[in-house]
């Protein structure tokens, strides 16, 4: 069943769990995701990220998306990632995405306010729900790497108010893409945060945190992870390990359900739906 964002977050943030979002980039990851959510009973976050679309074309995705969204006896909520530009963020929200990122984190305050608001006014009474980026959390969707900025306490209430965003993403000391050191978060921080945000938080690079930081952060605000390069890497093993084309796109399949899995497990979310 498709269901947006915000209804999500609102079930997570009463019972004190946390959502995966777990990014597609094919069919077999696609598959996995939603199998894992089903078996697990547990509530999903979907996604595709803007970065991404060069892979998979977005009209591929949307297709693979909505359609195993709308046969899901479980909550599935469509997320467009990191968005950055207005017409790709809008298209989404036009063919059945319940949420949609817009990504100004690179930008200016007063910009990231200002786009940001854009949006929100865009798709009010769309059914879509918006996530912002507050600070500016390093690495890539694409594997690259680029600085972190925490995201400061004091500009929080504003830019929810000015905004009008149901979630927030947080800049704590996570990075996207894979880890070359051990991260170390600012859960003080974060704990800061949670106390100033009226909507609930989200957490980027969240693939190579162990299951402590997991735990630490769900405990102190955190209501929806997102999970890109784990599945990636646990796919790509499978691919390259199978014995024939054929069984790999099965075993791929089954990398990623079991990835997802085990994340659920840990989020709280499983048992949920």
């Amino acid at each position: 069943m498709l269901v947006t964002l915000k209804e999500i977050l609102r079930e997570a943030e009463a019972k004190q769990y946390a959502v995966g979002m777990f990014n597609m980039l094919n069919l077999e990851m696609a598959r996995g995701i939603v199998e894992a959510a089903e078996e697990e009973r547990s509530p999903v976050i979907l996604g595709v990220a803007e970065v991404h679309l060069p892979y998979i074309p977005f009209a591929y995705a949307s297709l693979i998306m909505n359609k195993l969204a709308a046969e899901a006896t479980v909550p599935v909520c469509l997320h467009f990632d990191h968005g950055t530009d207005s017409d790709a963020i809008l298209l989404a929200a036009r063919s059945g995405f319940t949420s949609v990122m817009v990504d100004g984190s690179a930008l200016p305050y007063d910009e990231n306010v200002r786009v940001t608001r854009e949006i929100v006014q865009a798709v009010r009474g769309m059914h879509v729900s918006v996530e912002a980026e507050l600070g500016h959390v390093g690495g890539g969707e694409d594997g690259s790497e680029s600085a972190s900025d925490y995201t400061d306490p004091a500009q929080v209430r504003d830019f929810i108010e000015k905004t009008g965003v149901d979630a927030l993403a947080v800049a704590i000391g996570t990075a996207h893409g894979k880890y070359l050191r051990p991260p170390v978060l600012d859960v003080g921080l974060l704990a800061e945060i949670d106390q100033i945000s009226p909507v609930p938080l989200v957490l980027h690079g969240g693939s190579g945190l162990s299951d402590l930081d997991f735990t630490r952060t769900i405990e102190n605000g955190i209501r929806k992870v997102n999970i890109c390069t784990q599945l990636c890497t646990a796919a790509q093993e499978a691919y390259a390990g199978s014995a024939s084309f054929e069984q790999s796109l099965i075993d791929a399949k089954d990398a990623v359900k079991e990835a997802v899995r085990r994340k659920m497990r840990l989020f709280g979310s499983s048992n949920q739906a």
